[in-house]
């Protein structure tokens, strides 16, 4: 039987070097991360390496190439050869940068291609307890009798944040002003004494604020209600179409060979299922996914166009 397993491995490098010439199964694989190390994309982007290398019999390693929100990563990747050594491991800022930047050193949907997505993580609409309102349909009361008075904080103009108060303003037609921070962890001592008293962020960073009584969660952004908040309502159920979360997803440069992509492919959904992996990802808030190389292109291509039409109407830009 060992064998057998070794021959089959060895016919499938074969057949993988003969699709392209350029791949060598004994170079170390480098996924490239737009990020600073400890941050969340990182640490996720870790995790799957450590993982991914046990799969595929091979040493990946990360290296974080942080700036201008992931695209000088992103460029590196889609300038290298689609040998399946580089890849890129990118949060769901990677759709909405095709929109929030008018002139990319890349074509975000062209110049790659999904090797498979990782997970996915809601937001939570929380409110410092000064607000009158326990719930999702009293805050946009209390919005719509009070239009213009309330400021809400995010990490930064164009992220997830944003976009998540952004959505709910349009479809629940109300006015709040964005106070930007620079991360959440600065916009977090204002939330919490009340000077900007509205935010959308993280499930996992706002809930030992919200069980200490600091904070009020409204709503979580993902379609159904969160594990970590069972008790916390989807701010879908009182808003119907509003869902917005962030993801991870693995992606590999342009027309590289779709046998390696799909070898590639396997040994990540093998990691996602793990039990082990599934439950780390649980106690942060996420949830992971699975599925197929063109599932994977056709979620992220969707994700460009949803996210498009959203920051051409907040007219977001970040150029």
């Amino acid at each position: 039987m060992a064998l057998k397993l070794t021959r089959r491995s060895l016919l499938a490098t074969a057949a993988a070097a003969a699709a392209f010439p350029g791949y060598a199964a004994d170079q170390p694989i480098r996924i490239s991360v737009g990020f600073p190390p400890g941050g969340t994309t990182d640490v996720l982007a870790r995790i799957v390496a450590a993982n991914l290398g046990q799969k595929l019999g091979r040493s990946v390693i990360v290296e974080n190439r942080p700036g201008a929100s992931g695209n000088i990563a992103a460029q590196m990747v889609a300038r290298s050869a689609p040998d399946g050594a580089t890849l890129l491991f990118v949060p769901s800022s990677h759709a909405t940068n095709a929109s929030l930047y008018k002139k990319l050193p890349f074509d975000t949907e062209k110049d790659f291609t999904a090797i498979g997505m990782v997970a996915r993580t809601p937001y939570v609409l929380v409110v410092h307890p000064r607000i009158p309102a326990r719930s999702v349909a009293e805050f946009i009361a209390l919005l719509k009798a009070q239009p213009g008075q309330f400021q809400y904080a995010t990490a930064s103009p164009g992220t997830g944040q944003h976009l998540a108060a952004e959505l709910f303003k349009k479809l629940a037609g109300v006015e709040m002003t964005q106070i930007p921070y620079k991360g959440s962890s600065a916009a977090l001592p204002d939330l919490i004494a009340g000077r900007t008293p509205i935010m959308f962020d993280n499930v996992a960073l706002m809930v030992p604020h919200i069980r200490s009584g600091a904070l009020r969660a409204l709503g979580v952004t993902s379609e159904k209600r969160s594990p970590l908040l069972p008790s916390v309502a989807a701010v879908a159920e009182t808003l119907p179409g509003y869902e917005i979360q962030g993801w991870f997803a693995l992606l590999a440069p342009a027309n590289t060979a779709p046998s390696l992509v799909r070898e590639y492919n396997a040994a990540l959904n093998a990691v996602v299922n793990d039990p082990a992996f599934v439950n780390r990802l649980g106690d942060l808030g996420a949830e992971t996914m699975t599925g197929s190389p063109a599932m994977a292109n056709e979620y992220i291509q969707k994700e460009v166009a949803r996210w498009g039409g959203v920051i051409r109407s907040a007219n977001i830009s970040l150029d």
